[in-house]
């Protein structure tokens, strides 16, 4: 099967942009709003590159955090590695045309732990799979943005059609399952999965050790 093409990524993205959410989840792709527009190019950037890499695995975590994917638009991705980039794996920077956001009320929000862990990690190891959430849109606390919570059945049904629609344009070898959320979904979706301890809440250690085993180099 083909990677992806700048057609197929781009319906994608607008398919996103389209969700209609509770008040209390944040479409980051959303039309109207100018940060917006930055964070659907740079998920475009990020997934043209990924389709150009044709990974072998995908990477399923949970829902976009307050302070990485909300703000970037891409997966498990914070503003630090966005525009710092990863020399490592050839990914990311502001040279690569990544561009930042000027959200109100975020303005020293840089860095977020998941994020950090995880492209560490996949940075040791020269791995680089696709990323993406269960969930692809940011759960937060009714009128708290700069809060997280637990993505609800609803949406975790919302974001599982995401789920299938990226599938339907993607071929992957090896799907792994990050947390219990995303577990869930895939084996609800009938998706053979690894599974992996969520990096957060001391999980760290379990995370990288598991993601070791699973991961081949060029993933």
């Amino acid at each position: 099967m083909k990677p992806p093409s700048n057609r197929q990524i781009d319906a994608l993205i607008r398919e996103l942009s389209a969700a209609q959410l509770a008040g209390d989840a944040f479409n980051q792709y959303a039309p109207g709003d100018a940060n917006n527009v930055i964070r659907r190019s740079n998920l475009r950037l990020y997934l043209r590159a990924m389709a150009a890499r044709r990974p072998r695995t995908l990477l399923v975590m949970e829902a976009p955090g307050y302070r990485g994917c909300r703000l970037t638009g891409v997966p498990v991705t914070s503003r630090k590695v966005l525009l710092e980039g990863l020399p490592a794996l050839n990914m990311f920077g502001r040279d690569a045309g990544f561009r930042d956001v000027a959200d109100a009320g975020f303005e020293r929000v840089y860095g977020e732990q998941s994020a950090t862990i995880v492209w560490s990690a996949l940075a040791g190891l020269g791995a680089l799979p696709l990323i993406w959430n269960t969930f692809p849109f940011h759960p937060h606390q009714a009128g708290k943005a700069d809060s997280n919570r637990k993505p609800r059945a609803a949406e975790i049904a919302l974001g599982a059609e995401f789920l299938v629609r990226l599938l339907a344009i993607w071929d992957f070898e090896q799907l792994i399952a990050v947390g219990n959320v995303a577990h869930e979904t895939l084996q609800h979706l009938r998706l053979d999965c690894d599974k992996l301890r969520h990096p957060a809440h001391g999980g760290k250690r379990d995370f990288v050790a598991g993601l070791r085993s699973l991961m081949s180099v060029g993933a």
